[in-house]
């Protein structure tokens, strides 16, 4: 994201404990062909960096950059990095839209989850398409929320679901990005695409309790309550009576939600 841009999540611990979920192979699974030994890899809105660790690990020697704008956590995700002996990946901060990196730098340029946040995500795929090397490829995976789906109904989660797409939209973002991902990359220049899908569930009594936990704190303590609420768009009431119907979702032994991710690997001309 660049440092004008919106980011309707924010930084609260209750989303980076969903973002720190995440890895290379529940998030990341289409690009594994590609996370070859030697490759060079920029990882563009790496958040707290655990999809970044795991690609790190696959193309070791090859160098791996994190690139986000939040510089608190890069310091956390640059630390977990030494722990874990990584010594080809390092995290800067960086603005996606100018990248301070060369052109045709890098092998793979990923971004997950990260256009959707964007007012112009065809200039951020732009940029990615600069620094990416002829031949390498530039891949973006990202969740369509008009798409996600669950059972049983609640008027809250219906609710959660617009107060959502209001505040993401007054963001200038687009939370609806999956379904737009192959126009968007199609406008940034590309010609050789492959599209594809994958989903996030959670269905178990564990899954359950902790997604319906983090967004039941998201919609009442992170910078997704504090906009919605300055916006208009909702009040501190409203938004606690989301929050327990995400945990009386949670509570229900045949609860089930998913999340369609749309996913596209794009050839650099």
């Amino acid at each position: 994201m660049a440092p004008d841009d919106n980011y309707t999540h924010g930084h609260h611990a209750s989303v980076l404990r969903s973002h720190s979920m995440r890895t290379v192979e529940n998030s990341a699974g289409y690009l594994i062909p590609h996370l070859t030994p030697g490759a060079g890899v920029l990882d563009l809105g790496c958040g707290p960096g655990t999809i970044t660790f795991g690609m790190a690990e696959r193309v070791a020697p090859g160098p791996v950059v994190g690139i986000d704008r939040a510089a608190d956590m890069l310091d956390a995700a640059g630390a977990a990095a030494r722990d874990k002996g990584l010594t080809n990946l390092s995290f800067r901060v960086g603005d996606a839209y100018a990248l301070d990196v060369p052109d045709d730098t890098f092998d793979v340029v990923h971004a997950h989850q990260v256009l959707q946040h964007l007012t112009d995500p065809v200039a951020a795929l732009v940029e990615m398409r600069r620094v990416c090397r002829p031949g390498g490829v530039v891949a973006v995976r990202d969740a369509d929320y008009a798409a996600m789906t669950w059972h049983p109904a609640d008027p809250a989660l219906d609710r959660w679901l617009e107060v959502y797409h209001r505040v993401a939209r007054h963001n200038g973002a687009e939370p609806d990005a999956g379904r737009r991902l192959k126009s968007w990359v199609r406008a940034a220049g590309f010609g050789e695409l492959t599209c594809t899908a994958s989903a996030w569930c959670f269905a178990s009594a564990d899954e359950r309790a902790w997604w319906a936990g983090t967004w039941a704190q998201r919609v009442t303590e992170s910078a997704l309550a504090d906009q919605a609420i300055a916006a208009g768009i909702s009040t501190p009431a409203e938004l606690a009576e989301l929050a327990a119907g995400w945990r009386r979702w949670a509570d229900e032994p045949d609860a089930w939600f998913a999340v369609l991710n749309a996913e596209v690997v794009a050839v650099t001309p």
